[in-house]
């Protein structure tokens, strides 16, 4: 079966497209290897309008209630390797792609990519052999495992500020590691992070190396200003320098940023025509849910006009 619309992923922009698509009655498919992406992860979230105060599990779980409501299920599961457009007339695209070990190819009329990012890595020695024994890129996901421990937090944006802030509730002793001489996230965070008295800022701390036995038991920096190798003891490091797209899965004839974000126009129309991007994977500057969501309704729009236009030719 050719879909008149394929999304690939199940997040904030993935959503919305989703919702959208459903409510034009377009033969669509929403394909994702988890529902939720960045989205879940995320801690505490103020500034979704609509809601004063959520988080990012209990909005993921709105979001698929939405799309349940509109008689969209996600089929998740699928790790999609790359995708083509045919030469053949109709120009449909093809989507290469795998569940539980075997192939699938899905076919559309236009694709919609809100694939978001994952997080980006530092390596440091160490932190590759202390993942899973320590050291952790999801404050949400694995902060409640450090109760009443030192932890140690190595970033300088919002999401750093965030997990320092709810660690700071959950551990003994947070170390929050900023490689620069002050924080680039919100002041609302900064100054709720500075106002903790269990949160411990180390300013132009450059991360050396993550040290343990069988498992993490200290940060070496080497603090700038003087050169000094330090150490600081820790049961937890918690990974929080920024995100890489999730770009990968479109072929080198989509035009790309020096970031690897897909470039898109207003439209959200990539240089292939049917083929659309919304959300953190594309070169939009602020890297917000709202804005991710706005992205997917421009996207889902664009596809509708696209195969309308298909059917009048």
């Amino acid at each position: 079966m050719i879909y008149d619309s394929i999304i690939i992923g199940g997040s904030a922009a993935g959503a919305s497209a989703g919702i959208y698509l459903a409510r034009r009655k377009l033969p669509m498919l929403m394909i994702s290897e988890d529902f939720g992406g960045e989205v879940a992860t995320s801690g505490e979230i103020w500034n979704y309008p609509g809601f004063v105060e959520t988080d990012g599990i209990a909005l993921s779980e709105k979001f698929r209630e939405h799309l349940k409501a509109n008689g969209v299920e996600p089929e998740l599961g699928v790790r999609v390797d790359r995708v083509v457009k045919t030469e053949e007339a109709d120009g449909h695209f093809d989507i290469f792609a795998r569940k539980s070990g075997k192939e699938i190819l899905y076919q559309a009329k236009t694709v919609i990519i809100a694939t978001g990012v994952h997080p980006r890595h530092l390596n440091l020695p160490g932190e590759d052999e202390f993942r899973g024994k320590g050291v952790t890129y999801c404050t949400t996901c694995d902060g409640p495992l450090f109760k009443n421990k030192k932890v140690v937090t190595i970033g300088g944006g919002n999401s750093a500020l965030e997990s320092a802030l709810m660690l700071s509730a959950i551990a003994s002793h947070v170390t929050l590691i900023n490689i620069n001489s002050m924080f680039k996230g919100e002041q609302v965070l900064i100054d709720k992070v500075t106002a903790q008295s269990n949160i411990e800022i180390l300013y132009e701390a450059q991360t050396k190396a993550i040290e343990g036995s069988q498992f993490v038991e200290r940060v070496v920096y080497t603090h700038k200003p003087s050169g000094e190798e330090r150490r600081v003891d820790t049961q937890g490091v918690f990974i929080h320098v920024g995100l890489i797209p999730n770009s990968s899965i479109v072929s080198e004839q989509v035009i790309k940023n020096r970031f690897q974000e897909i470039e898109v126009n207003s439209r959200c129309e990539t240089n292939i025509p049917g083929l659309y991007a919304a959300g953190d994977v594309t070169n939009v500057p602020y890297k917000q849910i709202a804005i991710a969501t706005g992205q997917g309704v421009l996207a889902a729009l664009s596809a509708v006009d696209y195969v309308n236009k298909l059917g009048a030719q």
